[in-house]
């Protein structure tokens, strides 16, 4: 029995890596076979719909990774703000470590205009950032918040550590990481008193 190719995956995660660090327009077929791997025949086999369609997966493949993210971080804490500094500190964490390159898969699909462009692509990104908020959401309401304060912490959790990660990567410096979880993490332990 022929053994399954994993060819379409491993361009995802390729087209993830290269879209955070570089961006949608920046990302190019050939950098994504570069990258994975994966034979030339199989772009129009995997994703027919061309680069697009590629992002779209991409960014839904983001969205999944942040909210288990965000599900490693809820583990490791036993309040709402203790769950913002978790996250935070794991976001600052990663922008470290990958000497201020990562950025955000589902950002540059909006900011580049890609979601004028197509309806797959705007749509995914609206979903992406709904999922990860709706996934911190459920976390601050296990933890006792009420649902309009766990939402609005959620949508300002989402943006913060989006604004924290385009700063951090132009001052290569944690610092917008550090000041973001300050202020998050002092409005939730205020919401739960």
């Amino acid at each position: 029995m022929a053994q399954r190719s994993d060819a379409k995956q491993k361009m995802v995660q390729a087209a993830k890596q290269l879209i955070r660090e570089r961006g949608y327009t920046a990302t190019a077929f050939s950098d994504v076979l570069t990258l994975s791997g994966a034979p030339r025949g199989s772009v129009y086999f995997h994703f027919p719909g061309g680069k697009a369609e590629l992002a779209t997966a991409a960014a839904a493949a983001h969205a999944r990774d942040q909210v288990e993210l965000i599900d490693r971080a809820a583990d490791q804490a036993t309040s709402a703000a203790q769950l913002v500094e978790v996250y935070l500190s794991l976001g600052r964490e990663g922008m470290t470590a990958s000497g201020y390159t990562r950025g955000c898969a589902i950002a540059p699909l909006v900011t580049e205009g890609a979601t004028q462009d197509s309806t797959d692509l705007a749509e995914v990104s609206r979903r992406s950032f709904t999922e990860m908020a709706d996934r911190l959401t459920h976390h601050f309401e296990a933890f006792g918040l009420q649902h309009p304060a766990a939402r609005t912490l959620a949508d300002a959790v989402i943006a913060g550590v989006e604004g924290a990660m385009v700063t951090s990567r132009a001052q290569h410096s944690p610092a917008p990481y550090d000041a973001v979880q300050a202020v998050l993490t002092a409005y939730a332990a205020s919401l739960a008193a």
